[in-house]
């Protein structure tokens, strides 16, 4: 595309500048890979302790998965939240750009790989199940976030 601006080094510090913009063409492409896989993804989704994940989705059997969003590596450096997603979600990733210095990130969680068009799953989420309940009161916060998100036109 002509026009199309490149995101810079997602390892470089100048990234930092770009973060809003990174983040959100990051997302969309989380989204559009969610979609495809038959998932329903929903942007910043607020978990019951107060932590807004950067998109969360629900797949046909109710189960829910989170993908933290990061920009560059001061985003990730500076980010101690992320370990309270884990007890809200069955699979939980850390979404990058490809050029996104990955061994800084814990092995131990999924990988997804984005940009502004689209995204690959690089590693797989480690499955955990959520407790009944637990699920219940996940998915109605869900669904009650998604209609109003839908009636105010965001």
């Amino acid at each position: 595309m002509e026009n199309a601006k490149a995101l810079p080094d997602a390892g470089d510090d100048a990234a930092a500048r770009f973060r809003p913009q990174t983040t959100l063409s990051l997302t969309r492409g989380v989204a559009r890979m969610f979609v495809n896989m038959g998932l329903s993804p929903l942007a910043e989704f607020t978990l019951a302790n107060g932590r807004r994940a950067d998109i969360a989705a629900l797949d046909r059997r109710g189960r829910v998965v989170i993908a933290e969003v990061k920009s560059c590596r001061a985003d990730f450096e500076s980010d101690a939240k992320w370990p309270d997603y884990l007890d809200f979600c069955d699979r939980f990733y850390f979404a990058v750009s490809p050029e996104f210095p990955q061994d800084i990130l814990p092995p131990s969680e999924g990988l997804i790989l984005a940009d502004a068009y689209g995204a690959m799953i690089a590693r797989e989420a480690e499955a955990r199940a959520l407790a009944p309940a637990r699920r219940k009161a996940v998915t109605l916060r869900f669904a009650r976030q998604a209609a109003l998100k839908a009636l105010s036109g965001a």
